[in-house]
């Protein structure tokens, strides 16, 4: 081999990670994308493309197509493998669990929803958990290459320890990612031995959001909603997840909106989390509590079916939103994101009266006055779900050939 060839060679197997991630992430569609992507020459791209079909990761066109009103030379499609290797994707929340394979490009190929209530037992909760991700393993015949799960708790790192479920009866502390990781080992999911991962639910819907949903192009991305109960953020800062230095950032639940409003279980009155829930919406609309489980749905079910019809429900639905107005006016003043995502029942929120909300936001907010700040809805359906393949498929996106051939 010639030093040239292996020079080119080097390169390209440097670039293997870089190019997976624009692949992954819809950015580099064709060859002619990858090469101007990656600065790199079309001999580079094409080497580099060559040995991510080789691991069974794309799929190239074997006859190049010049795109509509394209100049210049046709350029190689390129495809992720719809065959290739999956993730298994885990998440816990109040109203049961589900399981999933996720591919490549956030796809998810399989998925199980599981039991509706969650034990205070973790062990039992995530054993059932990874049982249903084994048996979708087993029907589809995919190969596992990692595992992430989704908890509605902060996840503190490096321990991997859940500090606060509480909207799971699990004790406080934990250690979810081992237990996880156990749960996969006792039924022989191995991939490579590398362990599990766990994050908080609300920051893998961002990074799922920010690749492959409504978050896509944005550099700063500030995500923000609810699910049964409680408030959740996230925030990513140049296409990077904003974790804290030990995992914990982002307690935006616990920013007081009214200081005369209801009591918080963290000391304060009046705080995101207890204001704009689907429980205080509830309450609000002048409605009976539904069980735990039930809370978004039924709330979601409430605007969809009386928000033009009952007044109470319009109500409702105007207090929140000025409420979670002032919420976010307040994050956007302090973060000055490029754009905001609402997720879970605050989607329905900008959906239903998007005008109130941006007008609350640009009233209160510096940046939002000047019209700045993009605030939109969530686009896939299960976010967290989605961004747990995420955290699974990283050390493949940061380096497949290491990480993929044993």
């Amino acid at each position: 081999m010639t030093p040239a060839r292996t020079s080119r060679l080097d390169r390209g197997r440097a670039a293997l990670g870089p190019a997976l991630q624009l692949i992954h992430t819809g950015q580099a569609p064709t060859r002619a994308k990858l090469t101007t992507r990656l600065g790199v020459t079309r001999a580079t791209a094409g080497a580099v493309a060559a040995e991510l079909e080789a691991l069974g990761l794309i799929t190239v066109d074997q006859h190049p197509v010049a795109g509509a009103g394209a100049q210049g030379r046709p350029s190689h499609r390129l495809h992720l493998d719809e065959k290739g290797p999956v993730v298994l994707a885990a998440q816990v929340h109040s109203d049961g669990f589900r399981a999933a394979l996720v591919g490549l490009g956030g796809r998810i190929e399989a998925t199980a929803p599981g039991r509706v209530t969650v034990e205070s037992d973790p062990a039992q909760v995530l054993g059932e958990l990874v049982e249903a991700g084994a048996a979708l393993l087993r029907e589809t015949g995919r190969r596992c290459v990692g595992a992430g799960l989704a908890v509605p708790s902060s996840v503190a790192e490096p321990e991997g320890t859940a500090l606060n479920p509480l909207h799971v009866a699990w004790p406080a502390g934990a250690p979810v990612r081992q237990i996880f990781t156990d749960q996969l080992a006792a039924r022989d999911i191995h991939f490579g031995g590398r362990s599990a991962h766990a994050a908080n639910d609300i920051n893998l819907a961002a990074l799922a959001e920010h690749r492959h949903g409504a978050g896509r192009g944005a550099r700063d991305l500030l995500v923000v909603g609810t699910g049964h109960r409680g408030v959740g953020g996230a925030l990513v800062l140049d296409g990077r997840l904003h974790t804290g230095s030990s995992g914990l950032a982002m307690e935006v639940g616990h920013l007081t909106v009214d200081p005369d409003g209801r009591p918080c279980h963290c000391g304060s009155r009046g705080c995101l989390d207890v204001e704009t829930d689907p429980l205080a919406f509830l309450q609000a609309a002048g409605r009976p509590a539904a069980p735990e489980a039930n809370l978004l749905s039924v709330s979601r079910d409430l605007i969809h079916q009386e928000y033009d019809s009952d007044p109470e429900v319009r109500e409702a639905v105007r207090r929140l939103i000025d409420r979670l107005g002032l919420g976010l006016a307040g994050l956007v003043n302090i973060l000055n994101p490029d754009r905001v995502v609402l997720t879970a029942l605050f989607r329905e929120l900008v959906l239903t009266d998007e005008e109130r909300l941006r007008a609350v936001v640009a009233e209160r907010s510096l940046w939002g006055r000047s019209g700045q700040v993009d605030v939109v809805p969530s686009e896939l359906e299960f976010n967290s779900l989605v961004g747990a393949g995420e955290l699974a498929w990283q050390p493949v996106l940061d380096d497949p050939l290491g990480t993929l051939v044993e």
